[in-house]
């Protein structure tokens, strides 16, 4: 088997000479040659997927993401067991989760990418409802005839390599319906806490309160992370076991002396392995009028629509330039998979799983492993330090382990214990997903920067190399015109439709924006998702070529750079990385290469052969 730097090498001669080839017309279209490769790429990684799974990180990755995919599914399912009279409730969803997770991590091309139930499937499913269970329809059976039109959209589309237009994405969009589904979590939250009064006022204010304590405790743990506070062990502990421990504290909280006499909502349960409703597993789906299998495609265009945005956007996050991911992307052969699992979902009777946000991309940041290092050499200033990142552990065991911990959630015993988790600790669990996803959005940092003393701002913020300060006003308007849009439709009767208008803003931005700003601009105010390796699988950026050049030295490794310093108090900051020495002998021993071989790196996630340097050159 060939080694990965042999692979690495293949890939980038690859695309060169993809990159070099005169391109044909739209219109010729190599049916099942996008799916083809995405498999020839990756097949070669398939056994290191398992066997680079051997490092810590993936411990404290599963159980994050078993807190992280579980518990906002478990409080969407609330929404959905009481808009759609109980017919979907926590096994349905439970299930849902486990059928994405084995599939997408034994089979994907990504398997980093987190899928399971989020926020707008749980829009779409109750909006479907309530559109068609007054005409007396037989709301499963119209639901899997979705899922069965949807697949077979998913494979056109996967058959068809739709997915090169996604080299079209940048983040203006994802932006976007980041933003969107961070409001969404903090809107859910509200509502499962709006829910309380139901009980007691005593009920509702005292779920408020461990709503808010959830929030500030979780936060807070996720911060002592990312702090020099306390020794490095300690607070690494903090950091990847703080929000699960703090749903367990809370869990048990809500019960301690007078507390326990206050009546708290908590999560509906069934029977163990069975559905919500008196039914089978498996969905009659001829038990329906021939007129309503035709009026199921149009709902199934809205889902598709949905789905390959929601999903390729989840993927394109998960897997983004900050990330130096190693192995290659497919997103042709994951669409096909999606379709695959959609129409599954509808046999079934439970939710369509999709890509999620944030969780896809949480997933990718707790598996990286991270070096502290300081700004300066001086020792008076070795406090002024930062996180860089060294690599990331791709593999696809903490996304197999975490959903066949939820297929053992479903368990009898284990359902017991969900029935005693209150909805406010689900309350707070989202508000603490949706202000890490908005820290982590374009938008915010854009506002935040707006919102500034300009005078004090630092000189090195990119923000500042643009003269026209209106122009930051106007893209962040523009943003946020299609944020209020797309969560405003959500609140209607056509909520289903609601991706069509982001889908919008995708020519807007390729074709409208720079008509108005200049390339100076929108290339410090917006940027690929993801980096030319990782969309080497959709034909590259759009606007981006790949070219040859001669000269020997290229930029360093991210935290290799020569005015950094490892700061000799911290080893790694995650995994099993080694010590300073081990650090600077693994610096040294890139350094060696590259001087020998006349290697250049230009982007941390692109690989590039041993004999051409590879640059990223505008058109």
């Amino acid at each position: 088997m060939e080694s990965e730097q042999e692979l690495g090498r293949r890939d980038a001669r690859s695309s060169l000479r993809s990159a070099q080839s005169k391109p044909e017309n739209w219109w010729h279209i190599k049916l099942f040659s996008g799916m083809i490769n995405d498999i020839r790429r990756r097949t070669p990684y398939y056994w290191s997927d398992w066997k680079d799974a051997w490092d810590y990180r993936v411990v404290p990755a599963t159980v994050y993401m078993y807190f992280a995919n579980i518990l906002p599914a478990l409080a969407f399912s609330l929404d959905m067991f009481a808009k759609t009279d109980q017919s979907f409730g926590v096994n349905e969803v439970l299930l849902a989760s486990v059928l994405a997770s084995v599939v997408f991590s034994l089979f994907a091309a990504q398997p980093l990418v987190i899928v399971g139930v989020t926020g707008p499937i749980t829009v779409f499913n109750y909006t479907v409802y309530d559109i068609i269970t007054p005409r007396g329809t037989n709301y499963f059976a119209f639901m899997c005839w979705i899922g069965i039109w949807s697949l077979i959209m998913h494979w056109i589309l996967a058959i068809t390599n739709s997915c090169n237009g996604l080299k079209y994405v940048t983040r203006f969009s994802c932006d976007i319906f980041g933003f969107y589904v961070a409001f969404i979590y903090l809107q859910k939250g509200i509502q499962v806490l709006d829910r309380q009064w139901e009980v007691s006022d005593a009920s509702a204010y005292q779920s408020i309160a461990i709503a808010l304590l959830v929030l500030m405790v979780a936060y807070l743990c996720g911060t002592i992370g990312q702090s020099t506070l306390f020794q490095r062990h300690v607070r690494k502990f903090i950091e990847d076991y703080g929000t699960p421990l703090t749903v367990i504290f809370f869990t048990g909280f809500a019960h301690i002396g007078r507390l326990g006499t206050i009546s708290l909502l908590t999560l509906p349960t069934s029977k163990a392995f069975f559905p919500t409703t008196d039914r089978g597993w498996f969905i009659h789906f001829w038990d329906i009028n021939v007129g309503d299998v035709f009026l199921a495609i149009p709902f199934a265009v809205l889902l598709t629509i949905l789905f390959w945005f929601d999903h390729n956007v989840s993927s394109l996050i998960a897997q983004g330039t900050e990330f130096p991911l190693r192995k290659p992307a497919g997103f042709h052969w994951d669409l096909w998979l999606l379709g695959l699992t959609t129409g599954v979902a509808g046999l079934l009777g439970i939710p369509f799983p999709n890509g999620l946000i944030p969780q896809a991309p949480f997933h990718t940041t707790s598996l990286c492993v991270t070096r502290t290092v300081s700004d300066s050499e001086d020792e008076s200033n070795k406090g002024h330090t930062k996180r860089v990142v060294d690599h990331v552990v791709e593999q696809r065991l903490s996304n197999l382990a975490q959903g066949l911990l939820t297929l053992g959630t479903m368990t009898g015993p284990l359902l017991i214990v969900l029935h005693l988790i209150p909805q406010a600790v689900l309350a707070g669990l989202f508000f603490v997903m949706g202000i890490q996803a908005l820290e982590a959005n374009g938008i915010t940092a854009k506002l935040l920067f707006l919102a500034k003393d300009k005078h004090l701002t630092s000189r090195s913020d990119p923000l500042m190399r643009i003269d026209r300060r209106r122009a930051i006003w106007v893209f962040v308007g523009l943003e946020l015109i299609g944020f209020g849009a797309t969560f405003a439709i959500t609140q209607t009767i056509a909520a289903i439709g609601f991706p069509v208008f982001i889908l919008l803003y995708i020519p807007l931005r390729t074709w409208g924006l720079p008509k108005w700003f200049t390339m100076k601009e929108l290339s410090i105010l917006d940027a690929p998702t993801a980096s030319p390796f990782t969309m080497e699988s959709v034909g590259g950026n759009h606007g981006e070529v790949i070219e040859t050049s001669t000269t020997g030295a290229g930029a360093p490794m991210p935290g290799f750079g020569t005015d950094e310093v490892l700061d000799e108090s911290d080893e790694a900051e995650r995994g099993e990385a080694g010590s300073m020495k081990n650090a600077k002998d693994k610096e040294a021993a890139r350094a060696d290469e590259g001087t020998s071989q006349g290697a250049s790196i230009r982007r941390s996630s692109f690989r590039a052969p041993d004999d051409i340097e590879m640059e990223i050159m505008p058109k």
